[in-house]
This record gives structure tokens, sequence and C-alpha cells, in this order.
């Protein structure tokens, strides 16, 4: 999720568990310890393009260094004055529950998280929200704040975070409820157009969890449908040949870390040697136009020659560009 929406979560978990304890300040902390995790992208202008995809929401986001990176800041923080009112174990928890929520909040998103690492390097992600989701973030926003301006005015002050933070996790409930809807719908239709597949992916795209792609993917193809969950309308669904043997002449590494960023859903577009690759887990905006290829969408990998071989880099289409 985006840097507010995390430091807004973080915030409200700390005030939840300290903020009796260490009134504003459990805020700050908890903003903090939520933001933490996504401070690998300092790391990101040090390493190359390739190398990016699987450090961003990699080691910093996995459950085994969540656990190890709780247990060194409950020992760094244990005598820090803000924190001598509370007890050991709920400064061990706080932390934890900071890192936790915060990966577990990103992998909810097609992006995903590498959670299992260093185990697997399989890249969790449930696809069930929008990196940005005001719908999400709004009501954490509105608790934390009236939680903070009622903090001296009674003692039912804590109960508006309370809420928030019960009214954001419902809402993350029901976007998994109504991804299952989701797919469901996408099947029916799908079958109904006699489009063979082997398997689906549905992504959420703006505010609300009304609007959703369908990717379904046989051996050479995908089909990308756009469907409006309020006006239940019938998908037209666009079809792209994968290409995938236009990766060939790329280097085995590159090649593979690409497949496995995009979890095989993708497409290659090739125009006077460059290769394009895109990625139907990432930020999807609709159909592109890359010379005489239509593009699933607007993002890409661009593969250019080089002596060395091909030199890997990013855009973003933009809805004029042929």
């Amino acid at each position: 999720m985006d840097s507010l929406t995390q430091a807004t979560l973080g915030a409200a978990v700390g005030e939840a568990v300290l903020g009796k304890k260490i009134g504003y300040k459990a805020s700050i902390i908890g903003a903090i310890g939520g933001t933490l995790p996504d401070l690998d992208v300092l790391v990101s202008p040090f390493l190359s393009q390739l190398d990016r995809l699987s450090w961003h929401r990699g080691y910093s986001h996995s459950l085994v260094v969540c656990l190890a990176l709780s247990l060194l800041l409950y020992f760094l923080s244990r005598r820090w004055k803000w924190l001598k009112p509370v007890n050991g174990f709920t400064i061990w928890m706080t932390w934890f529950l900071l890192f936790f929520t915060h990966v577990l909040l990103d992998s909810m998103t097609s992006y995903g998280t590498q959670l299992l690492l260093p185990f697997s390097d399989w890249r969790v992600s449930w696809d069930s929200i929008n990196v940005v989701d005001p719908v999400y973030t709004v009501p954490l926003l509105i608790g934390l704040a009236m939680s903070w301006w009622l903090r001296n005015k009674g003692h039912m002050w804590q109960w508006p975070n309370y809420i928030g933070l019960l009214l954001s996790s419902i809402y993350l409930v029901f976007t998994l409820a109504h991804k299952e809807i989701i797919e469901e719908r996408i099947y029916e239709q799908l079958n109904e157009q006699n489009i063979e597949y082997d398997q689906l992916l549905t992504v959420p795209v703006k505010v609300g969890n009304i609007i959703w792609y369908g990717v379904a993917r046989n051996s050479d193809t995908l089909h990308l449908g756009k469907y409006n969950s309020v006006y239940d309308n019938k998908i037209e669904f666009h079809s792209f040949p994968i290409n995938a043997h236009l990766l060939d002449k790329v280097d085995a590494h590159t090649r593979e870390r690409l497949i496995w960023f995009s979890k095989e859903f993708f497409t290659v577009a090739q125009k006077d040697g460059v290769i394009r690759l895109y990625n139907m887990q990432c930020d999807m905006q609709g159909i592109r136009e890359y010379g005489d290829y239509k593009a699933p969408t607007a993002f890409y990998f661009q593969l250019t020659p080089s002596e060395e071989g091909y030199d890997l880099s990013i855009g973003m289409h933009k809805k004029e560009e042929e």
C-alpha cells in the first residue's frame, strides 16, 4: 500500500496498544514502525533494475525478518524514556504488530510480498485491494484524529481509533469475499464466450473495489476484460499473444526473474529489436498501442540490445502513444 496508508495504520496500531500508557507518543512510534519495512527502497539506487524486482518487498517484508527485527528493536528500545511505563512483552508485541500488519496489508495487493523468505521467494499476493484505496485509509485517519481530539475530554477517547481499525479491517475482509464473487462472474462470462483458459487472475483498480480486470491465460494467449461490479456489464475480452519465445534470446537469469515477477501473467512485444514485457500484476491502466502491437496495459519492462546482451529499464505508455 501507499506510504500514507502504512504510516496511518502504524499510528492507529501504536495508539491502540500503547495510547493509554504513553499518550501521543504511541502514534509517533506506530507511524515510524509502520513505515520501517518500506525503507528497503533506500537501497534501490544501488541495485540494478533487475535486482530491484526481488529486493523491494523482499526480506524486509518476510515473516522471519519481522520477528527478528521486532526482537532487535525490543532490546534497543526497552530503555527509551518514552517506553519506561510499558512492560517488556508489550514493547515487543507492539513492534511485531507494526511490522506484521504492514506486510499483511501489502500482501493484499497485486504487487504482493515475499512473506516466506528465506525459505521461498514466492510472492504472496491476494490481489483483493488496489495499492491506493481511500475507502481503507479514511476510516483509519478519522478514527485516529478523533481519538487525539477526545483524549482530554473523556474516558471513551480511544473508541474512535478502535472503530476506525475495525471498519478498515471489515473492508479488507469484504475485498476478499468480493473477489470471490467477481471471479465467479468472470468465470461465467468466459465460459459463455467459449474462451479457453488454464488460469485466471483478477485485479482491482481505482477506488472502492468496484472496477476489476480479469486476465485469463492459456499456453499462448492472454484474454483481458474489464468488469464493473455495480453495472454488472458484459465483459468484452481482448486477446493478446503471450509471445514468450521473444525472450529466448535474453539471458536465462533475466528471463527467469521477469517471469517470476509476473507470476507468468505477461505478454511480450518486439519492435526494432527492442523487447517489451507487460506484467499483468503491475499497475493496470487499460489497453495501449505499441507500433502495430496492442499492449494489455501501460507499464512495461524494456530490454534494449547492447554489447553485453540486453539492458533492462522500465517505462509507461501514454494513452496517445503509438
